[in-house]
């Protein structure tokens, strides 16, 4: 699939889910997730796009999209797949290891993931709602420099909901485990030598190199999350969410750990529904690049704000 396909399945997934009047199963959260399954027979089609920018000095602007369809397997157990896809536009920053330099391309396929989502309790029914999902990404680009890297993750996590207020109000926490197995191509003689001149600018090194791992890397990384979404007028909800997240690499032990949190505005209708989320990094650490100004935050895999959107229809 070219990437021009994509580019222009996204604007029509998006403008074909606004068109219809009305949402049942809707996300209120952008990240965070709660504990519903679909009905059994039911199916919902989602579009997703998230606007990744800001790693405090150079251009680094990135898109994510992900074009999914899930089917209520029982009244429990949903199942869904997923295409994914990326866009990026980063000059005038190197980070070693991470971003060998100017990097630019429209909207093209990233990757495929599969997920399964099974039900224990119904918020709606019991005391508290609980779920647990599984997720089994494949990727073929890296979503922080844009080369080319072949990825395996798997991902185990937990959704607690509480309705309070007369249903008014909804609470939501999450709890998350991902590994991953990783492996990125080499970069091009001329990519490399660009990227040694720049190490020796910053370092002040003559003889300093770009460091490029090619080797397998294995990593696990730990996500809490959390959201209350309030009921304030028909079809809408206003909220909070925030997401802590720790990786750890094989070799370095902890490599980072960052906390997001931001506004979120839900729409719900019969059959569609629309969830806007801005996530503005608050803290973070361990790693930095050469010269980073910002000491408080992880601006190496992650960046200063993210804008998700998402779109889902019922039927």
């Amino acid at each position: 699939m070219k990437s021009i396909s994509l580019l222009t399945a996204i604007p029509a997934a998006l403008t074909l889910a606004a068109a219809f009047p009305a949402a049942a199963d809707e996300n209120l959260f952008g990240y965070v997730a709660g504990a519903e399954t679909l009905p059994q027979g039911a199916s919902e089609a989602y579009a997703w796009l998230t606007r990744r920018w800001d790693k405090g000095q150079g251009v680094y602007t990135a898109y994510d999209t992900e074009l999914e369809y899930e089917y209520g397997v029982t009244s429990s157990f949903t199942a869904s797949v997923a295409l994914l896809g990326q866009s990026i536009d980063t000059h005038g920053l190197v980070i070693d290891a991470y971003l060998p330099g100017a990097e630019s391309y429209g909207l093209k396929p990233s990757g495929i993931e599969m997920k399964a989502k099974y039900n224990f309790l119904s918020a709606a029914m019991d005391p508290v709602g609980l779920s647990a999902l599984f997720e089994l990404h494949r990727s073929w680009l890296d979503p922080h420099s844009g080369r080319d890297k072949d990825t395996t993750s798997f991902d185990v996590s937990m959704q607690l909901q509480k309705f309070f207020l007369d249903d008014q109000l909804v609470a939501v926490a999450n709890a998350g485990f991902e590994g991953t197995y990783a492996k990125r191509a080499p970069l091009d003689a001329a990519t490399q030598a660009s990227a040694d001149a720049a190490m020796q600018g910053l370092t002040g090194n003559p003889s300093a190199t770009f460091e490029w791992p090619t080797k397998p890397e294995m990593e696990i990384e730990f996500t809490l999350g959390g959201g209350l979404s309030y009921h304030f007028a028909p079809n809408w909800n206003v909220g909070v969410e925030t997401q802590y997240q720790t990786e750890f690499e094989t070799e370095v032990g902890q490599e980072r750990w960052s906390l997001f949190a931001g506004p979120t505005l839900h729409y719900g209708g019969k059959q569609w529904w629309a969830t806007l989320t801005w996530f503005n990094q608050l803290a973070g650490g361990r790693e930095q690049y050469i010269n980073q100004t910002d000491d408080d935050l992880h601006l190496i895999e992650k960046t200063k704000n993210e804008l998700r959107l998402k779109l889902g229809y019922n039927f």
